[in-house]
């Protein structure tokens, strides 16, 4: 029995959502939480709680933090890390899940609304069958949803893939590996409210249809969480807090309005970073004219007049995309800002690229090493698993023209680059191919929009320029929507003025073949499939067009790595003789190590790299490994060694471990009456292989074979 202390009743409602049984109860745990539920799918129990804060925030955002916590023990598990063995900083792949539960709930908030609000996921019970994320995107809705905050949820999402040529969620681990599409789709009753896709050259059409399935079936989930608030609000548990929305003063506003008149519009609409400039001239000249019009008193007033001054412009942009289908820089609405690129500027480096659009610029550096630098991923959901290829995305405050302090990568970094690592990742070779570690690194050089794209783009250029074999070259682009009632106004290549002003900002990648990613972020509460698939559509044009100019920069990978790259020759042996390999305790493989200096990678399907800056320390390395692991060929010659003598002929080893029966007939054209009278233990001899039998033995023959 369950005690409960205050003293309200545990609700629990179910439906079928997808196959299974969804539950989500109320009042059992977090009795002094703000609002806690628990969701039950499966095998998989997730707790959703939201704390909101006792104390007045004065702050110029909402402090909103959202965060998915994993539990090692939810999957039987304890963390495969040397040292560390209890949960400590949150992996990428929680802070990734964290944003992505994030941003479809983030929007569904009232503008102005200030109060400290948190909200967590938290993984008690994982069910090995599928992934658990959305399931705590619906905890952390379901919490919200009762908690007693605006919040205009409620929301749900579903991570989809295709299985047998038919769309599917919470697939199994088999099954994502299958799918070239994994689409998550997040949305409110009304429509959807995030996207976020990785993909193998998927095509816009496909994407479309998943968009369409997802949104019809998240709506079981959402029913069940306004059933709960149905419920828990008729018993009287739901408390209301008085909502206080700190919004611009609408006189200030007005006032502020009226000074822009004729000092925004075609005057600004230049190219950045003039037209930046343009502003801050006029920002400065509008708070010299308000200081000294209302004296002290505007020290005070100063922060809501320049928000004001900052919604004046916003509502400009509007305008002229509205009314002149002009953009901020002047552009045309489907019109890509000026690109140039060069590759190869970075001498040391293994491959190297520099990729400019407008004001954005992206640097990538591509280090090669060979497989043993992978990086080990130990999560919750996945241990002793590998990342081949690794892309990290860096910002310092200088590219935006801020002073910021230097420190580790927040959610920000580490999500631009993991789309961007997406973006390429359907189109690297395979290990067998190509058996390196990649390590890709974009260091942003000036930030004015969608350095995610740029990142994208500049990788995939330093990835040809230092030989990766790539399928194909991937290019990408943002894309914005400004919706004037129920007219959409689709932008490609948005830079920040239009992002700041927009209801949508939305990321593609791909091939000329098909999608390799998606990101899509709606600032509106919701928009149906039909307008998405324009914005999706639209923005094929754009991403071929960045293509071909960087197609005009390097057209194919090189087919020479650079001198200062290691060397990597590979080798695929029989999985059972790995331990040949290695040998007792390592004997055998630190010893080729140690006399040809050469680093060598060992896979359990029996894939081994040799990598050396010296090529004949690889041949060395190679040489060794063929002879402890070669399969014995009929019709071969070798070069054995008399290891026994018998009266009806000798053992000759042939290769490490591998004897063959030499028979006294077939030592010699002439008769030989004594095996001892032409062979002696020790002696080495050329032999070549006649027949395996059934049972595995080798026969061999000296005749004919010159000696």
């Amino acid at each position: 029995m369950i005690i409960n202390p205050s003293g309200k009743d545990i609700f629990s409602v179910s439906t079928d959502f997808l196959g299974r049984k969804l539950t989500l109860e109320v009042n059992k745990v977090g009795f002094r939480s703000s609002a806690s539920v628990l969701v039950k799918y499966g095998d998989t129990v997730m707790l959703g709680t939201v704390q909101l804060g006792n104390r007045p925030v004065e702050l110029d955002y909402f402090p909103l933090s959202i965060d998915y916590e994993e539990k090692f023990y939810a999957a039987g598990k304890i963390s495969g890390s040397r040292f560390i063995k209890r949960e400590g900083r949150p992996s990428d792949e929680a802070i990734l899940i964290g944003r992505l539960i994030d941003r479809p709930i983030r929007p569904l908030f009232p503008k102005g609304y200030r109060e400290e609000v948190q909200v967590v996921a938290t993984v008690l019970s994982m069910d090995p069958n599928f992934r658990p994320d959305m399931i705590g995107m619906i905890a952390a809705s379901a919490a919200l949803n009762i908690a007693g905050v605006p919040f205009d949820g409620p929301v749900s999402g579903l991570r989809i893939g295709k299985v047998d040529g038919k769309f599917k969620a919470f697939l199994s681990e088999e099954e994502r590996q299958n799918s070239k599409l994994d689409l998550v789709v997040a949305g409110i009753k009304s429509g959807i409210t995030m996207v976020e896709a990785g993909a193998e050259e998927v095509s816009e059409e496909e994407i479309i249809e998943g968009l369409a399935w997802a949104h019809q079936n998240i709506q079981p989930a959402i029913d069940l969480q306004n059933e709960l608030r149905e419920k828990y609000q008729a018993a009287g548990y739901i408390n209301e807090r008085e909502i206080k929305l700190i919004l611009p003063d609408e006189a200030i506003q007005t006032e502020v309005e009226n000074w822009c008149e004729n000092k925004l519009g075609t005057q600004i609409r230049h190219q950045y970073p003039e037209r930046n400039e343009l502003i801050a001239q006029i920002r400065e000249q509008f708070h010299a004219e308000f200081s000294e019009k209302l004296g002290e008193s505007y020290d005070k007033l100063k922060k809501d007049y320049d928000e004001a001054f900052t919604m004046a412009v916003h509502q400009d942009v509007r305008k002229g995309i509205v009314e002149d289908n002009e953009r901020p820089d002047g552009r045309a609405l489907d019109e890509v800002r000026p690109l140039s690129s060069e590759i190869s500027l970075l001498p040391r480096a293994h491959g190297s690229s520099l990729f400019t659009r407008g004001v954005t610029q992206a640097l990538n550096v591509v280090t090669l090493a060979p497989l043993s630098y992978s990086q080990v991923v130990d999560t919750m959901e996945v241990n002793d698993g590998e990342r081949r290829y690794m892309h990290h995305y860096n910002a310092p405050g200088y590219t935006v023209g801020e002073p910021r302090r230097l420190g580790s990568p927040g959610r920000r970094e580490i999500g631009h680059g993991y789309l961007a690592e997406r973006a390429l990742t359907a189109v690297l070779p395979s290990a067998e191919e190509f058996p390196y570690s990649i390590r890709s690194v974009t260091e942003i050089m000036s930030q004015n929009g969608s350095t995610s794209m740029a990142a994208t783009c500049s990788s995939t250029l330093a990835l040809m320029d230092a030989g990766v074999p790539i399928k194909a070259p991937v290019s990408g682009i943002a894309m914005g929507l400004m919706m004037d009632g129920d007219t959409p106004y689709i932008l490609s290549d948005i830079a920040d003025a239009e992002d700041f002003a927009g209801d949508m900002d939305f990321k593609c990648t791909g091939t000329a073949a098909g999608i390799t990613a998606l990101q899509m972020d709606m600032k509106v509460h919701g928009l149906p499939v039909e307008i998405l698939e324009k914005a999706i559509l639209t923005s094929r044009e754009g991403r071929s067009h960045i293509l071909r100019h960087m197609m005009s920069v390097i057209s194919e990978p090189k087919k020479q790595l650079s001198p200062y790259a290691p060397r990597i020759e590979k080798i695929k042996i029989n999985p059972e003789k790995i331990g040949a390999v290695i040998g007792k305790g390592g004997e055998t493989i630190n010893k080729i190590t140690s006399e040809t200096g050469a680093e060598i990678d060992i896979k359990e399907d029996g894939l081994i790299t040799v990598a050396s800056a010296d090529t004949a320390s690889i041949e060395k390395a190679l040489n060794w490994i063929k002879s402890l692991t070669e399969e014995p060929e009929v019709g071969k010659l070798y070069h054995g060694k008399v290891v026994s003598i018998k009266d009806f002929g000798a053992f000759i080893n042939i290769l490490a471990g591998t004897d063959g029966m030499l028979h006294i007939s077939q030592i010699s054209d002439q008769r030989v009456e004594n095996v001892s009278d032409v062979l002696k233990e020790g002696q080495e001899v050329w032999v070549k292989l006649e027949r395996i039998d059934e049972k595995g033995r080798l026969s061999l023959t000296m005749n004919g074979v010159q000696q």
